[in-house]
This record gives structure tokens, sequence and C-alpha cells, in this order.
């Protein structure tokens, strides 16, 4: 297996993860019309359905169904890994520049044996399975001295990244915090010097008081499209309770999480057609756990716009949405 590599951008502060060995998938560089026969994957072909797999990739873990007959969630480690568990994270200087080999774990959640599936489509115990898997996951890939933050995220249909379409989700664990995630926390430390506050949970409260945003609430989470947000119909998932480490979330928790994920995906399954997507499970990075300032959240981004020059330039993203009328879709019956 070919080696990784992480890269630093000594312009702008940003590490680069160089991945030689996805390359070999057959569909890399190809035309996208080309790649739809990949994300139209057949039920008779697909590696994530057990019946055709002869031998299958070992697994990391396995949560089994409520009849205890067959798994009905598994782990198992990506085939084209992005970081490798046996590299050395050494930061090395080659003449003005730094690089590190790409130490890290890459894993894929195969969310339920039914290939048709999705999570808008699954009962709220076969999510809450999902999310107690990666709990477990996050909690053993955090036990690893070396790795400083684990990445949850899913990336769903073609326009998202997703290149099967059998339900499945994936963990990267690495040893660096990119540079926008540091961004993010100093952002928040500033905000809680300043006002001795948690700036997620002052957002929460308001959009809580206020309401024009919101989509969705029970007892212990609420999900709302966020004031400044950077594309059509993107939510955040916070839970009420004050907590900066998703692998602190409760039993409790996770019923309450999985029903609001399957009641919001529900709704842009339902309402946008299915639309791709990609969610991610923003935590915090080691060392942060405990921190006053800090608040772990789902954010949800549907790929309904395409970024252009100016966003390339500036930074800046242009939403043609109104966050306000996006809530209000969503929020109305079927």
């Amino acid at each position: 297996m070919q080696s990784s590599q992480i890269r630093l951008n000594k312009a702008t502060g940003e590490w680069v993860i160089y991945a030689p060995s996805r390359r070999k998938r057959p569909q890399d560089f190809q035309q996208a019309c080309q790649e739809k026969s990949l994300v139209d994957h057949s039920q008779d072909t697909c590696p994530f359905c057990h019946q055709n797999n002869a031998h299958p990739e070992p697994s990391i873990l396995e949560m089994f169904n409520s009849e205890s007959t067959n798994w009905q969630t598994r782990v198992v480690s990506n085939k084209f890994p992005a970081l490798n568990f046996y590299e050395n994270p050494k930061r090395i200087l080659e003449g003005i520049y730094m690089t590190i080999p790409g130490y890290g774990h890459h894993e894929v959640v195969i969310e339920s044996p039914d290939h048709q599936l999705t999570i808008a489509t699954m009962s709220v115990w076969e999510i809450e399975i999902i999310i107690e898997t990666y709990r477990q996951r996050y909690l053993k890939l955090m036990a690893d001295p070396k790795i400083m933050m684990v990445i949850i995220f899913r990336n769903h249909g073609q326009g998202a990244g997703a290149s099967l379409r059998h339900p499945h989700s994936q963990i990267i664990a690495t040893s660096i915090v990119p540079s926008h995630r540091r961004i993010q926390e100093a952002e928040a430390q500033r905000y809680f010097d300043h006002w001795a506050e948690c700036v997620y949970c002052h957002i929460l409260n308001f959009e809580i008081e206020e309401q024009k945003r919101i989509i969705v609430e029970n007892d212990l989470f609420v999900a709302f499209v966020p004031f400044a947000a950077e594309v059509p119909f993107e939510i955040w998932i916070i839970p009420r309770h004050h907590q900066a480490d998703f692998g602190s979330i409760t039993p409790e928790e996770k019923t309450a999480f999985a029903m609001i994920l399957k009641d919001v995906l529900s709704r842009l399954y339902n309402k946008l057609n299915n639309p791709d997507y990609n969610y991610v499970i923003n935590t915090a990075a080691r060392y942060k756990a405990e921190e006053p300032q800090l608040h772990w959240y789902c954010q949800i981004r549907p790929r309904l716009t395409t970024p252009a020059g100016f966003e390339l330039g500036s930074g800046m993203s242009i939403n043609p949405s109104i966050p306000e009328a996006d809530a209000a879709f969503l929020r109305m019956n079927n």
C-alpha cells in the first residue's frame, strides 16, 4: 500500500492530505457521466451487501440486530484509506517545507445490511444503533494518544462524494488539527473570554427564543437553519445541554439525536427530492473535551449549489436562498 503524506501550505497554514492509495479506485479522474454507474451500484454487486462477500473485510466492530441473528451496523477499514495507522506522525523538514507521514485511521461504517435504505427511511432504532456505533469508535480512536481529532461524516449521493449507494458513513482520525478548526476554537475562546458564555449556547438560546429559523426541536436537541447559513438549507442540530465532546452523549441523548436526525433528513428527502448532502459531527479536538466554550453539533449541508470563482477567490459564500425562508419551507407539514 502506498504511504499517505500530510503537507503544510506555508502561505495559508492549511494541511493537505496526499493519499495515493485512493487513486487505485477505478472511477478516479473519470468524467462525471462515467461515475454515475458507480453510485448506482446494484445490490447484486455491492461490496457492502453481505451476500456478495465471499471474503469480507475483517470487522472492526459489529452491532447486532434486535434478534441477534445478523449484524445491524458493521465497521471496516477503508480499502482506499486517506491515512494509515502504521505511519509515524513525526514532523519532517524538506527544505523550507514541512511534511508528516500520514498517520491516522480511516474507517467505513456500513449503516445497514439493507442496500435500499438511507437514514431518512430508517427507523429511529436503526439510526440509534448507527449513533452508538459512532460513539464506540470515537472513544476507541481517541484512546490512541497520537490522534488529535476524529471526524465522523456521511456523504450521501454522487454530488456529495459518495461512490456507493449502500448506506454508509465514514470516520477519519488524524494526528493533526486543521487550521480552520483551530480558528473556530479561537473564535469560541475569544467569545467566552468577552461574554463568559459559550457562543453556541448563546446562538441556541436566541434561536429558540426567536423561532424564525427553527425546523424542529425535542427535549434534548434543536435543529435550525443558521442565521449565516453558507449554502441553501444548511442545518445545525445542537444538543441543548452544553458539552464539547460527542463521546459524552448519554443514552437518552442518543435516542433524541436519532429522532431529530431522522426528522430533519426525512424533510430534506421528501421536500427536496432526496438531495445529495454531507453531514459531519463537529466535536472537540484532543485536550478540548472539557472546555466551557466549545459545543459539539451535527452540521448538514445539502449540495444544491456549486461554488465558483468568487467563492474560490474571496473565501466567502454566495447563498441564493434566505435562511428564514428555508426553515419555513422545511417546517411545513408534508
